[in-house]
């Protein structure tokens, strides 16, 4: 077959008008200057080129495109995407300027190129910071945005309130399980209440109340991680722990109060101060005394002798009562707070002889009610009866970082917590003389700024929790009201759930009372047996053997296992055996047994008849019985 030559022909739009047909020749032409002044040389095919392609012909002067028609086409296809409201013409022409001043670029296609947003986001940024330069109103607006972002951050919950009433004593303890699903509180009433806020309506009734420690205040309450055990810290020398329903699950042991050394006793020998449980661990829990020792313990033993044993020292050697403790987030550390104001930190993996670190003038040398640790795990915050609260950092434990005065606390229960997300410290205050409110204080973590003052009622504030899944804050008062403070759109479940539930009516079954009849001529079928008196009553369960509890009469012969009586006793087996007598029959009547030998002891009298033969008086003569009546004497 015969190889044809190629041959290129002339490019063209429309083929149809404007192809030019070029003959075949044997030799291939080469690609060069002829075809491209054959381009140029046709103005109305490179200008429709360029309307349709935006290019007016192939090869090195592709770069060379009209500029201004891009932009316009590009600003057509992005208002049919965007669809603005309205654009400013002297922005467009502003922005049609610049694009005309950049460097051109290899580029073919409808997107928006970079340099035209990167020029309108410059400009609105300007205009924006020119505007608010010369206006003060905005820059107050953008104040009050700071204000609210701060607020976001810091968010308090209480909006909303609710009370349940425990009682009319102090609420001195309480604790909410993990999940928030329950809340026990506990009071110097010697009680402790359950809350079950999934089964409680808008009464807030609580589901149950118990007394786990006899006559002992209650002081302290703590959930485990589980939230299935209670840990119940009274006022007597032992400790309990309790399943959700209020059964006992663990008593510990109670030591020997006549040892001096502390570490030879099992148990604790004086009243119980504080508790707490570990935050990884499910079986173990801290206690302290005011013996001056503080206990570990593990429910798995049963509670018949300590896990470890801690002695917290004074600065002068004797022993000084934790009054407030705490484990750190990750179970490893215990922090104390002492009565005489110092600050102990105990490590067990490196010594239980003296603590890992100590503060000794940490507060005036009176009790400390409360130690907390942040949750980040880095800060401390404590409480004490000095009425002032302060803020440790635990990398340089010498000397505070903040410090609150004038936080009046008649408890030695007051408590200072961290938010959930260590942004703000919560007290509370007791009432002063003259005072009548209480109420709930909340500080800036790193200022020690007050944020905000909660009234909570005309009583002492004690007690405080702020859940960080319900998000809901839990006080307890000197009046025995438990309050929750609770936000309707931020909060979750907890207080929400019965707050809206309307109170149950209790339903009343009806019952129909039928009139009685009474028929004395009724036949006897229907005729109700009247009550007989106590007395015919009494005299027919006399007859009764078993009501009279009748005495088993006596038997002549052997029956059902009985033996009889006669020939049973003593005497008789006695006189039998030796042959004194003769046999003695039982049976007889002992009258009758006697009257027999009357006969004989009146003929032949031996012993009674002759000792009085000289004094016995003389029996006086029969009378005759036929004697008339009037010579009978007169008796």
């Amino acid at each position: 077959m015969n190889k044809k030559k190629i041959a290129f022909g002339k490019i063209s739009v429309n083929f149809a008008q404007n192809a030019k047909v070029i003959e075949s020749t044997d030799t291939i032409e080469k690609f060069g200057p002829k075809v491209i002044e054959t381009l140029e040389e046709d103005d109305t095919e490179s200008q429709q080129m360029k309307d349709v392609m935006g290019i007016s012909s192939f090869g090195k002067k592709a770069k060379s495109f009209d500029v201004q028609a891009m932009v316009e086409q590009v600003k057509k296809t992005a208002r049919e995407i965007t669809k603005p409201a309205a654009i400013d013409p002297k922005s467009t022409n502003e922005e049609e300027s610049s694009q005309s001043s950049d460097d051109e670029d290899d580029f073919i296609g409808p997107p928006i190129p970079k340099e035209i947003l990167e020029a309108q986001e410059t400009k609105e940024d300007t205009t924006k910071t020119t505007k608010a330069g010369k206006s003060n109103d905005d820059d107050d607006e953008e104040a009050s945005s700071d204000d609210e972002e701060d607020d976001k951050e810091t968010f308090i919950p209480c909006s909303h309130e609710v009370s349940m009433v425990h009682g009319s004593k102090a609420v001195t303890a309480m604790s909410c399980d993990p999940s928030g699903a329950r809340l026990a509180s506990g009071s110097v009433d010697y009680e402790v209440s359950f809350w079950d806020f999934a089964g409680m309506d808008s009464s807030m009734r609580s589901f149950r109340t118990l007394q786990p420690c006899d006559n002992h205040p209650i002081r302290s309450l703590h959930y485990s991680g589980t939230g299935d055990l209670l840990l119940v810290v009274s006022g007597a020398a032992q400790a309990k722990v309790i399943d959700r329903d209020g059964f006992e699950k663990l008593e510990t042991v109670k030591g020997d109060m006549y040892l001096s050394d502390q570490a030879r006793t099992l148990g604790h020998t004086s009243s119980l101060l504080a508790g707490a449980w570990s935050p990884v661990s499910r079986e173990e829990f801290l206690t302290t005394s005011s013996d001056g020792t503080a206990r570990s313990w593990d429910i798995y033993k049963g509670g018949k002798a300590h896990k470890e044993l801690i002695k917290c020292r004074a600065q002068n050697g004797l022993k000084t009562a934790p009054t407030a403790c705490c484990y750190n987030r990750d179970g490893r550390v215990f922090g104390f707070g002492c009565a005489d104001g110092s600050l102990q930190l105990w490590d067990l993996r490196r010594s239980t002889v003296s603590p890992s670190s100590l503060c000794r003038n940490a507060h005036q040398p009176v009790e400390i009610t409360s130690i907390c640790y942040s949750h980040v795990g880095e800060h401390l915050v404590t409480r004490s009866m000095d009425d002032t609260m302060k803020l440790w950092d635990l990398r340089y434990f010498k000397k505070s970082i903040n410090e609150v005065k004038d936080l009046f606390s008649r408890y030695d229960m007051t408590d200072a917590i961290f938010s959930p997300d260590d942004r703000m410290v919560v007290t509370c205050t007791s009432l002063k003389k003259g005072e009548k409110t209480g109420y709930l204080l909340l500080y800036d973590s790193g200022t020690f700024q007050l944020r905000r003052k909660l009234e909570v009622g005309n009583s002492h504030v004690i007690k405080t929790i702020w859940h960080p899944k319900l998000n809901q804050i839990f006080v307890g008062t000197g009046n025995g009201i438990v309050k929750c403070f609770y936000d309707e759109k931020r909060s979750m479940r907890g207080a929400t759930l019965c707050a809206a539930k309307t109170q149950r009516k209790v339903q009343h079954t009806e019952v129909i009372s039928t009139q009685q009849v009474i028929t004395p001529h009724a036949l006897p079928l229907f005729r109700q047996e009247r009550r007989k008196t106590s007395r015919k009553q009494m005299e027919k369960d006399r007859l009764d053997p078993l009501k009279s509890k009748r005495p088993d009469l006596p038997i002549t012969s052997g029956q059902g296992g009985r033996v009889a009586s006669s020939g049973g006793t003593l005497s008789s087996f006695v006189i039998r055996n030796l042959g004194l007598s003769k046999r003695v029959d039982d049976d007889q009547d002992p009258r009758e047994a006697i009257l027999k030998y009357a006969k004989e002891a009146e003929e032949n009298p031996y012993w009674i008849t002759p000792a009085y033969s000289k004094s016995q008086p003389k029996n006086a003569p029969k009378k005759d019985e036929d004697e008339p009546e009037s010579k009978k004497q007169k008796q």
